[in-house]
C-alpha cells in the first residue's frame, strides 16, 4: 500500500484514532518541563551576567517581547525551539514507528534534498528581499534605509543564524508534521490536512489583518509543499531562510522585527516569493526523483502445512 505524507500515521498497524490526541497531551507535558528548564537557565545566567539579568527581568516584569534585544530574542526563539524535542519525545512514546515518518515518507529528513533546496530558497528570498528593501521604497518615492551596525548587531545575527533553524524547524514539525498527520489520519483527502492546521498556525502570531493573511499564505503553501514533496524539508528551508533574513535585517536596522502591522504590498510580495519558490522546488523534485509516498508491503501469508 502507498501512503502520502498526511496519511503516514495510518501506515502503522497499531494506529488508533485517539493516539494523536494522547501524543499531543504528552508533548504538552514535555513542553512545559523544558520551558521550566529554559527559564531556570536564563535565570541563572541573569545572576551571573548583570546585562542579561536586566533584559530578562524586563521581559518577566512587562511580558513584552522586544526582539531587538539579543537576550529576549534568544529566549523567544529558544522557547519555541523546545517544541521540537517535545513532539519528538511524545512520538517516541506513542508511535507510530519509525518516528522518522514525522519527517518524510522515507522515515528521516532527506539532508541532501534540503541542501539542494537552498538554491531555490536563495533565489526566491533573495529576489523578495531586493524588492522589499529597494524596489518598493523607490517606487514609493522614499529614501532607502541604510544598514546600521550597532554594538549588538553581530550578536543578533549570530543568534538568528544559530537559533532560527531550531525555532523554524520546531514550528514545521508541529504544524506541518504532527497536526497535518493528525488530521490526515482522521480525514483522507489532503485538503483537510493542508487547511485545518492553518488557523492554529495563523493565530499563533499576533499581527494585524495583513500580517495574519501573510502568515496564512505561508502556512497553506508550506503544507501543500509538504504533501507534494512527501516531507517537511521544503517547508523547513523556506521557514528558516525567511526568518533568518528578517532577524538579520533587523540587526542592521533595516526592518522593525517587533512590528505587528503588515500591508497588502507585503502579502503580494509573499505570494510571488512563495510561488517562485514552489515552482523551483517542484522542478528540483522532478529532476531528483523525490519520493512522495511511503510504500508498505503487505505481510506475506504463512504457508499452510499440508495435512498428513
Amino acid at each position: 500500500m502507498e501512503f502520502a505524507y498526511h496519511r503516514l500515521a495510518r501506515s502503522s498497524p497499531g494506529y488508533r484514532w485517539w493516539k494523536p490526541l494522547v501524543t499531543g497531551l504528552i508533548a504538552a507535558g514535555f513542553f512545559l518541563a523544558l520551558t521550566i528548564v529554559l527559564v531556570v537557565i536564563f535565570a541563572v545566567a541573569s545572576f551571573a551576567v548583570p546585562a542579561i539579568g536586566a533584559e530578562f527581568m524586563k521581559l518577566v516584569s512587562t511580558g513584552v517581547i522586544d526582539n531587538s534585544s539579543p537576550v529576549i530574542l534568544a529566549f523567544s526563539l529558544a522557547s519555541v525551539a523546545v517544541i521540537l524535542p517535545s513532539i519528538w519525545l511524545a512520538r517516541l512514546v506513542m508511535g507510530p514507528r519509525p518516528t522518522g515518518l514525522l519527517s518524510s515518507v522515507v522515515g528521516r529528513l532527506r539532508w541532501r534534498w534540503m541542501l539542494r533546496l537552498l538554491i531555490p530558497a536563495v533565489i526566491a528570498y533573495g529576489a523578495s528581499t531586493l524588492v522589499f528593501a529597494v524596489v518598493v521604497p523607490l517606487l514609493a518615492g522614499e529614501q532607502l534605509t541604510a544598514p546600521v551596525v550597532r554594538s549588538d548587531t553581530w550578536i543578533i545575527v549570530a543568534i538568528a543564524v544559530l537559533l532560527v533553524p531550531l525555532q523554524a524547524t520546531a514550528e514545521e514539525f508541529f504544524f506541518r508534521g504532527y497536526l497535518m498527520q493528525t488530521f490526515g489520519g482522521w480525514l483522507k483527502h489532503p485538503l483537510f490536512a493542508i487547511l485545518l492546521p492553518v488557523p492554529f498556525f495563523t493565530f499563533g502570531h499576533q499581527y494585524d489583518f495583513w500580517g495574519l493573511l501573510d502568515v496564512t499564505v505561508f502556512g497553506v503553501t508550506a503544507a501543500w509543499l509538504v504533501w507534494r514533496t512527501g516531507g517537511l524539508e521544503a517547508s523547513i528551508v523556506a521557514h528558516v531562510v525567511n526568518n533568518t533574513v528578517i532577524f538579520a535585517m533587523g540587526g542592521f536596522g533595516l526592518v522593525d522585527v517587533d512590528s505587528k502591522a503588515g500591508s497588502w504590498v507585503e502579502v503580494l510580495i509573499s505570494v510571488l516569493t512563495l510561488g517562485l519558490y514552489s515552482w523551483l522546488v517542484l522542478l528540483a523534485a522532478k529532476r531528483f526523483g523525490i519520493a512522495r509516498v511511503h510504500v508498505v508491503e503487505p505481510p506475506v501469508p504463512e504457508p499452510v502445512p499440508l495435512a498428513v
